[in-house]
């Protein structure tokens, strides 16, 4: 499989990633943060501007009509830039579903134009993430899924204090069709996508801050410990990074096996991240997870992508029933085949 990204591919990663880093640094992270909505209209109005609420929307309803692929690649984007905004579950995983679901032509419409945001819940998921803000909710009930509103909420703390987060609550709506699987997949691809996108930030301010700290009259990156750590976080975010990419193309064409690639995406990506956090905190003189240093958004990211949308052990135990339980086959014959 060929994971080379296309030249329009490339662009539009440019294009989002010169936005963000103009406009999403540290300093906009710190000032949102004193915010009690943690929330910026005009950074929401310039999302949309850019097109990207209507990224998976189909073209009929004002949408770009582009695929998961392109939405996971700017998924990794937003986590390289902390994004405050609530952009990821709408228009990444929401407006997919939506679109496949059919009738919601209306709904559709809205999300690519920034007046309709809609949270997601599922019961792998602890919280309901951006709740506050949202004008509907796709639920996850009974192995299928409800489109509504919640009557009320119930704030919950985060890790992360950029990351508005609800108890689960009761939606009142209509069914529309699909799978709560395929909800859970597409958010966990998600989850991934932000961890790996986190873990980029992470790793360029380590080497920056291990390029220019001195000790003992040399930068400590010319240290061999200093080094060797950066080089084994490299290592896992760079073999997590095709995986991930593999998985947005299973989940795009709707492969039988979607779920394991899915899982394995989560775990590489976030295994890559939580690592890569420990690491930085490191570098950085164990000072990385104080507020007064720019690494604690990523790191508190990272740590909240990780335990998002199905944790480690539940992953692990997807991947399990599937290869040791012999659900899908596995061997020479079958990966060289």
């Amino acid at each position: 499989m060929d994971f080379r990204l296309t030249e329009d591919q490339r662009a539009l990663v440019d294009g989002v990633r010169e936005f963000l880093s103009g406009t999403h640094g540290a300093e906009v992270l710190r000032a949102l943060d004193g915010e009690p909505t943690r929330r910026s209209s005009a950074i929401a109005a310039s999302l949309v501007e850019m097109g990207l609420p209507g990224l998976m929307v189909p073209a009929d309803q004002g949408g770009l009509g582009l695929g998961t692929v392109e939405a996971v690649l700017i998924a990794i984007e937003a986590g390289r830039a902390g994004l405050s905004e609530p952009l990821i579950d709408g228009a990444f995983v929401a407006a997919p579903l939506l679109t496949n679901a059919g009738g919601q032509d209306a709904l559709l419409a809205a999300i690519a134009s920034g007046e309709a945001r809609v949270a997601l819940q599922h019961p792998a998921n602890p919280w309901v993430a951006d709740l506050d803000g949202a004008t509907h909710v796709l639920s996850a009930r009974a192995g299928g899924l409800l489109i509504g509103t919640a009557a009320a909420q119930h704030p919950a703390d985060s890790v992360d204090p950029l990351r508005r987060l609800s108890k689960p609550v009761t939606v009142a709506g209509t069914p529309v069709a699909g799978s709560s699987d395929d909800l859970l997949n597409r958010a966990a691809l998600m989850a991934a996508a932000q961890a790996l996108g986190a873990a980029d930030a992470m790793l360029a301010l380590s080497v920056d801050y291990a390029g220019t700290r001195q000790q003992f009259g040399e930068p400590i990156g010319a240290f061999q410990a200093v080094k060797h750590h950066l080089a084994s976080a490299t290592v896992a975010i760079e073999f997590a990074r095709p995986v991930l990419l593999r998985a947005a193309c299973a989940v795009e064409h709707g492969e039988a096996h979607a779920s394991v690639h899915v899982s394995h995406a989560k775990l590489a990506a976030c295994d890559a991240a939580v690592a890569m956090a420990e690491t930085a905190i490191q570098v950085h003189g164990a000072m990385g997870y104080t507020y007064e240093v720019d690494l604690h958004f990523w790191m508190k990211r990272a740590w909240a992508m990780a335990g998002a949308w199905g944790d480690r052990a539940f992953h692990l135990s997807r991947i399990d029933a599937a290869v040791i339980g012999g659900a899908i086959p596995v061997g020479p014959a079958e990966t060289f085949a």
